[in-house]
């Protein structure tokens, strides 16, 4: 089955939606409410410029890939489920748990993909990460903290946390393997009145395991970087590293039969990992969805829980 798709949005994000599909031999059409753009991307693809309407009565297109602000994500998906196809809708799923709950049922009652574009759950490096906890790599897993700060790009329709943490508190509940029993999140605004520039999300779980995120567009460099602490040893997923430093296991010891515990420091060693893009491992994975090889990994569900996360952590 060649699956079609019409990429909805084609701005700072959406652009590269266009490019994968249209990489992966997918791209159907594109949609943007600024004309210029569309009719751009259009002509340098090859497909043709589309209105919402006639993209998902089409019957030359499959799915719709939605890169629209996150208040128009639920009456867009439904439309388009409402027409027999399946979407594609990047992060967050929605801004309410009712219009996320909406979403998944019109899934379910088109028998359609919902897949949400929780990013990094394709990343080859915390693909493998994910793998080796899974395995029982660094035992139980005690904390894991996750950074994510730059300085700008600034917002003013959403704060630092619902712009950056959705990858991170999916990831998260990826290596938990669960949804936290609490969730406890707080910030600041400096820059905007009611913004907050950085915001802190704190999440507890069931077995006694512990989780942090930092959000910041407020910081003086990049930082990427999940920490894992496991019983047996501790990793690190650092996205703005290169090449092996980008996911590096160490198996520190702790000494604690004497009278004050004592460390034993090893020398990091690097987890080996794939090197696919991870926008296109994503872009294939929808593909894949459509033609009903499997269930999207970061479906309806998954979703759900990080914006149950969020929605609780909600900065103020």
């Amino acid at each position: 089955m060649s699956v079609k798709v019409a990429v909805i949005g084609c701005g700072h994000w959406g652009k590269n939606h266009v490019r994968n599909f249209a990489e992966l031999g997918a791209l159907g059409a594109v949609v943007d409410p600024h004309a210029p753009t569309a009719e751009k991307f259009a002509q340098e693809y090859g497909v043709p410029a589309l209105s919402f309407e006639q993209a998902i009565a089409s019957d030359d297109i499959d799915g719709v890939v939605i890169a629209a602000p996150a208040e128009l994500h639920a009456n867009l998906a439904i439309a388009a489920y409402n027409n027999g196809k399946h979407v594609f809708v990047e992060k967050p799923i929605a801004l309410t748990m009712e219009d996320g709950e909406r979403m998944k049922t019109a899934a379910d009652a088109a028998g359609k993909a919902l897949m949400v574009g929780h990013l990094l759950q394709y990343h080859p490096a915390f693909v493998a990460l994910r793998e080796f906890v899974k395995g029982g790599g660094l035992g139980k897993l005690r904390y894991a903290y996750s950074h994510r700060c730059s300085l700008g790009k600034f917002r003013v329709e959403e704060n630092a946390l619902w712009s950056f943490a959705p990858h991170d508190v999916s990831m998260l509940l990826a290596l938990f393997g669960e949804a936290p029993e609490s969730v406890r999140g707080m910030g600041g605004a400096y820059v905007t009145e009611g913004i907050e520039d950085e915001c802190r999300l704190d999440m507890t779980f069931a077995d006694g395991g512990r989780a942090h995120v930092m959000a910041t567009w407020l910081h003086p460099f990049k930082e990427h970087r999940l920490i894992v602490v496991g019983e047996t040893g501790m990793a690190v997923f650092e996205d703005s590293a290169h090449g092996e430093e980008k996911l590096r296991l160490y198996r520190h010891q702790i000494d604690t039969s004497g009278p004050v515990p004592a460390p034993a420091k090893a020398d990091w060693e690097a987890l080996p990992y794939g090197d696919d893009e991870p926008l296109k491992t994503e872009c294939q994975h929808f593909l894949d969805a459509c033609a009903g090889k499997h269930a999207p990994l970061t479906d309806a569900d998954e979703a759900l829980r990080v914006l149950d996360v969020l929605i609780k952590g909600k900065a103020g």
